[in-house]
Parts: C-alpha cells; sequence; structure tokens
C-alpha cells in the first residue's frame, strides 16, 4: 500500500471515529446504546447466547455485556433461559418486545445512513458495504490474533 493511501485511511478513520463519537454524544434520544443494539441483534440473528460468546464475537468485554445484557434484560427485551444440562447456566433469548425495539431503532439507523449517502448512486452504496464489512472483517481478525 502506497503512503499517500495509509495516510489517508488512517486520517479518514480517526475522522469518522471523532463524528461518531461527537454525534453520539449529542443524539442520546435513542433507546438503545451500540452496545445493546449489537447484543439483541447477534441474539435475534444467531438466537440464544450466553455472556461469553457474546462478549467473543462483538468483541466486547464481558463486564460490558453483562452490564448491557442485564439493562436489557430489566427492559424486558431479553430474557434468561436455563441451559437443560446446567441449570445453574443460562442463556440470553431476545423477547418479542426486544425484537419491536431492535426493528424501529434499525429503523432510525437506517434513515440515518440513508441521508449520509443521499447523491450516492447504488453502485457507490453497494461497495461502500462490500468494503466496510471487508474492513470490519479484517479487524476483527486482527483483534483475535491478540495484537
Amino acid at each position: 500500500m502506497s503512503e499517500e493511501s495509509l495516510s489517508q485511511i488512517e486520517l479518514e478513520m480517526a475522522v469518522l471515529s471523532r463524528r461518531i463519537a461527537s454525534v453520539s454524544r449529542n443524539k442520546r434520544e435513542e433507546n438503545l446504546v451500540r452496545a445493546a443494539y449489537l447484543l439483541l441483534f447477534q441474539i435475534s440473528t444467531h438466537g440464544p447466547a450466553g455472556v461469553k460468546g457474546l462478549a467473543e464475537e462483538l468483541q466486547l468485554d464481558i463486564s460490558t455485556v453483562s452490564r448491557q445484557a442485564a439493562s436489557l434484560d430489566q427492559k424486558g427485551y431479553i430474557k434468561k433461559v436455563p441451559l437443560p444440562q446446567d441449570k445453574r447456566s443460562y442463556l440470553y433469548e431476545i423477547t418479542e418486545e426486544g425484537k419491536r425495539e431492535m426493528t424501529e431503532y434499525q429503523q432510525i439507523r437506517r434513515e440515518k445512513v440513508n441521508e449520509l449517502l443521499n447523491g450516492w448512486t447504488e453502485e457507490e452504496r453497494a461497495q461502500f458495504g462490500v468494503l466496510l464489512k471487508k474492513f470490519n472483517d479484517s479487524v476483527k481478525v486482527y483483534w483475535s490474533k491478540g495484537d
């Protein structure tokens, strides 16, 4: 990779990170924080899961997952389901109310992304989605190596 490309990517990532943090602080009307949304999405998409598995998959600290799961449980968005083979252990399962909340939050986020991509062609949007997923997959692999 050329030094110029690397420099531009590094700078744009820093700018994006800063802007996302700024928007997140200024726009607290959403009922779900990012970590809670990701937990709901993961459980909804892949089925019931435990804290450790969720933490590994989402690359979050176990304490963060535990805290978010407790909050989601208290709101009625997820529920604990005991494991048949070990009644002391449990998995989290999304509730109907959790599915509704996640769907509403997803719609809000998608509307915002759609506004941000106003003026982009469908081809540009598709290419950006593919490249962003590829980048996120690279981050996941890098993180899992422990570097």
